[in-house]
């Protein structure tokens, strides 16, 4: 490319019969974008950003005052207001790390100590109060809790990046919002169905299993969880759940080693609702192999590691919902997944089972408003 004839001030319009103020207009702008570039992109960012955040806080304020209002309901001779306040900024710190050995049994026991401790606190608010509803109040006392953390957290990365204009500060929290604020909605509309006692979409797993037990013998095998015997051709079918209808998930972990150690199944089958992709239909049902449970991992670790020491395989069937569907109102296309889900579980049984045999079928997730 030859540039012996490239003219500076042609290029920059300043020709003889240039304007000198078209050019003062022109090249004004550049110098304040390349001086206060960051600056002006910070404010438009913080904007939409701070809109979030006075969202974030609308969520965190309604939710607790329906949680209080629900609470005085139940129990009117008390203001749980001052408690309440203690209990969602209650904090977990997780076990050091740096040496894994051992680390799963460390972080059951502070998970457990820690429901353990808010299970007694929200007895203590009430002189009498059913299972059903303790468990309503501690799993929306989740709710409230999860908000305020997602508030002071954005909160926290605003003022911050605010406090020293860096502008690269907020693009984190710019790329992470949108995922945060569809938990925050999801989280925000679950308060009405958890109120009323109605099954979420977490709890298809459950219903699956439930439905299975109808007309069987029901026992508790773990805190909150429970297990019966079928049989569907030739096979021995136990059947292990979360103790309906609370809003609890049970304890899988300890319920599938206890049944394990007292008759060894050749099979375990796990049913388990799943987040899907986006562009994946909800209530679509795929089936795999694994221990299909979510939480911090620990049910998961213990589960698997009971599958290898007696050599089980585990399958798995998970029905696909977006986190919004998850935790509100199960929908009827969900709920209509029931049935199918039921006959997948019989034909891997009989795919993967030999008439005589044993299969434990394993129903995961909130139970919720979902009997057995």
């Amino acid at each position: 490319m030859d540039f012996s004839n490239f003219n500076p001030e042609q290029f920059l319009g300043m020709g003889e019969d240039s304007n000198p103020i078209l050019w003062v207009i022109w090249i004004i702008p550049i110098i304040i974008f390349v001086f206060y570039g960051q600056r002006i992109q910070l404010q438009i960012t913080s904007g939409e950003i701070k809109k979030n955040i006075s969202k974030l806080k609308q969520f965190k304020d309604e939710t607790r005052t329906e949680l209080i209002d629900y609470i005085k309901k139940l129990n009117s001779s008390k203001d749980p207001a001052q408690k309440i306040d203690r209990f969602i900024d209650y904090f977990t710190i997780m076990p050091v790390d740096m040496d894994p050995n051992g680390i799963i049994p460390k972080i059951r026991h502070v998970i457990r100590s820690r429901e353990d401790q808010t299970r007694a606190q929200v007895k203590s608010l009430f002189s009498e109060i059913s299972d059903l509803e303790r468990t309503k109040v501690q799993t929306i006392l989740e709710v409230v809790t999860s908000l305020q953390l997602l508030y002071k957290i954005v909160n926290h990365f605003y003022l911050t990046a605010k406090k020293q204009k860096n502008y690269p500060l907020i693009l984190p929290l710019q790329m992470m919002l949108p995922f945060i604020m569809e938990e925050a909605n999801a989280l925000h509309d679950a308060m009405p169905a958890l109120k009323q006692g109605q099954p979420i979409g977490d709890g298809i797993g459950p219903m699956v299993v439930g439905k299975m037990m109808l007309g069987h013998e029901k026992q508790k095998v773990a805190f909150e969880t429970v297990w019966s015997e079928s049989e569907h051709e030739g096979r021995k079918l136990v059947l292990l759940k979360a103790e309906g209808p609370s809003a609890t998930v049970g304890r899988p972990g300890d319920a599938i080693e206890e049944l394990v150690s007292k008759n060894k199944p050749d099979a375990i089958v796990m049913i388990d609702a799943s987040l899907k992709l986006e562009g994946e239909d909800s209530a679509t049902v795929a089936q795999g192999f694994g221990a299909a449970i979510g939480g911090i991992g620990t049910d998961r670790f213990q589960i698997e590691e009971v599958a290898i020491k007696h050599n089980i395989p585990v399958f798995a069937i998970v029905i696909k919902q977006s986190i919004k569907e998850a935790i509100t109102l199960m929908t009827k296309e969900i709920a209509d997944k029931a049935e199918e889900v039921r006959s997948q579980v019989y034909d891997m049984i009989k795919e993967n089972t030999t008439s005589g045999q044993s299969v434990l079928v394993v129903g995961v997730g909130n139970t919720l408003g979902v009997s057995q």
